[in-house]
């Protein structure tokens, strides 16, 4: 693997974006339900997150994509909270610190646009994710923000920014 880039989604990535995600979240056993696998804005990412205060990025390698990741408002929740949205990486891109370069890029995103916190849901067997999350700086939450649609996720962390 050469040095991948992180770049904001172009329009042509709207494909492949949709099976990398869907394709990690097959691999990694997540329901199709109530997780962003059911999420109709998989198949848009470009136009959803073509608002204001959103942003979403994608990982390539030697043209190639091999992740991605965004951050938007946080759904159905009054504060200047965002939500660090599908971030997923496929297998080959995994323990190489791409999913820090990410994270870094979309929390940089998240404080230029003036989140005050960045909310995340996820599963309780991810846990390289969740150590990426902590090292970050997140921190567990008793419950949900807002509401994400995503009730088959029930971790739920929370960085001041």
């Amino acid at each position: 693997m050469s040095k991948p880039i992180i770049r904001p989604i172009e329009i042509t990535d709207n494909e492949l974006v949709a099976v990398i995600i869907r394709k990690v979240l097959v691999d990694l056993g997540v329901p199709k339900v109530g997780t962003a696998y059911a999420d109709t804005a998989l198949d848009r990412m470009y136009e959803n997150y073509d608002t204001p205060k959103a942003r979403y990025f994608v990982v390539e390698d030697q043209g190639t994509l091999i992740g991605c990741a965004g951050i938007a408002q946080l759904d159905n929740y009054d504060g200047n909270v965002c939500e660090l949205q599908k971030m997923y990486f496929l297998e080959a891109a995994r323990g190489q610190g791409i999913g820090s370069q990410m994270m870094n890029t979309c929390l940089d995103a998240a404080r230029s646009f003036g989140y005050e916190q960045c909310y995340i849901e996820t599963m309780p067997y991810m846990e390289a994710a969740q150590k990426l999350y902590k090292r970050t700086g997140f921190r567990y939450i008793d419950g949900p923000l807002g509401d994400t649609g995503h009730f088959s996720c029930p971790v739920h962390m929370l960085i001041d920014l």
